[in-house]
């Protein structure tokens, strides 16, 4: 299997095994400090030159992982960092390091009394073989990403750094492996039924311009009871799939990875893809959709509540400051009474004009009543 490695960004490929600038003081203090085991190591080495020279190909492994083709190669800091803890002033005396054989004896030398393996050495190739699987599979990094924390673990566990290319093409190569043993582990798991059902979302019906995949992607986006319907009529055919019910638990971040992706793809792309490739996208872009669907309803519906009882609020404050005037003089006459009828003292008297005329009997005088 041919993979190609273009992944890795002109700065990642600038910085990698070599100086990309300055270290700051705190790795000067964490990588380039000699404690008594280094200096032990060193001191025993004849000349300024070679005691130099070792301690930068010591610190620079240890540093970078890996040994520079050129050992003095490095910022002025670091080679006067150095130079301070051996009482060096003249650090010119590298130049003859550079020339001489004995850099590469120095070389073995740390890789012997330190502990470095080189790349291919196993078991360590096959563990990290075996980790990078383990991380393809479960987690959802990127190749470029995945490259900088193999790096970061092959410095740690004294593993010399291969070149860009090789490291490059073994990421690229196990990430590709974990991701066709779960295309093919997703796209056995629905029914022949349920893959004719996936492969239908990426037909253009023949009254729409768009593929029912680019269409069910998109959720209404106004708020109004149109809009609800409409979003419950995705959610419906988004469950007439019938791919709901298939268990993918174990491997719920894949599948969101996987989601992703079919999201940001558009239909005519996915359709190229390989059968499993195609099937597992569908799958987790359906499966997950469904549940998608289903906050896209009840945020709405909770919106719309929201609204109705808001303008019910708003409606009920308008009356209420409508009446209120009305309200108010009413209730002034009401307390003008009531203080009327709790007075003892207040003595009622009612106008002649109110009072009832008495009822003569003009019958018996034989006239008729006035």
């Amino acid at each position: 299997m041919v993979v190609f490695v273009e992944f890795l960004s002109g700065e990642q490929e600038k910085r990698y095994g070599r100086y990309a600038g300055e270290p700051t003081p705190e790795q000067l203090a964490k990588y380039f400090y000699l404690d008594d085991t280094d200096l032990q190591f060193i001191k025993g080495r004849r000349g300024n030159h070679n005691r130099l020279g070792l301690a930068l190909q010591l610190c620079t492994v240890r540093f970078l992982g890996t040994f520079l083709t050129n050992p003095i190669d490095v910022p002025m800091v670091v080679i006067n960092y150095l130079a301070t803890q051996f009482g060096i002033d003249d650090t010119s005396c590298l130049e003859n390091y550079a020339r001489a054989e004995t850099r590469w004896e120095h070389t073995a030398l740390i890789k012997q009394c330190y502990g470095y393996q080189d790349f291919h050495a196993q078991p360590n190739h096959w563990k990290l073989v075996r980790w990078l699987y383990q991380r393809s599979s479960l987690g959802t990094e990127s190749q470029s990403l995945l490259f900088d924390l193999t790096t970061a673990r092959l410095v740690e566990r004294k593993i010399l750094l291969p070149g860009v290319s090789v490291l490059a093409r073994l990421v690229a190569s196990v990430r590709e492996r974990a991701a066709n043993r779960l295309w093919n582990i997703l796209s056995k798991l629905p029914s022949k039924k349920q893959i004719v059902a996936l492969e239908k979302l990426l037909l253009i019906p023949e009254d729409q311009r768009y593929s029912t995949l680019d269409r069910l992607r998109h959720s209404p986006n106004k708020v109004n009871a149109k809009s609800l319907v409409a979003a419950i009529n995705r959610l419906e055919e988004i469950r007439n799939v019938g791919v709901g019910g298939i268990d993918l638990s174990h491997i719920t971040t894949r599948i969101k990875f996987l989601a992703r992706n079919a999201a940001a793809s558009r239909a005519a792309l996915i359709s190229k893809m390989p059968s499993a490739k195609r099937v597992a996208t569908l799958l987790a872009f359906t499966h997950e959709l469904e549940y998608t669907a289903t906050d896209d309803v009840i945020d709405l519906l909770d919106l719309l509540i929201r609204g109705l009882l808001a303008k019910s609020k708003r409606e009920g404050e308008k009356e209420r400051l409508r009446t209120l005037k009305d309200l108010d003089a009413a209730a002034l006459r009401l307390a003008e009474a009531v203080e009327v009828i709790l007075d003892t003292d207040y003595q009622d008297s009612v106008p002649d004009l109110l009072m009832p005329k008495p009822v003569l009997p003009w019958h018996r005088f034989g006239v008729a009543g006035k």
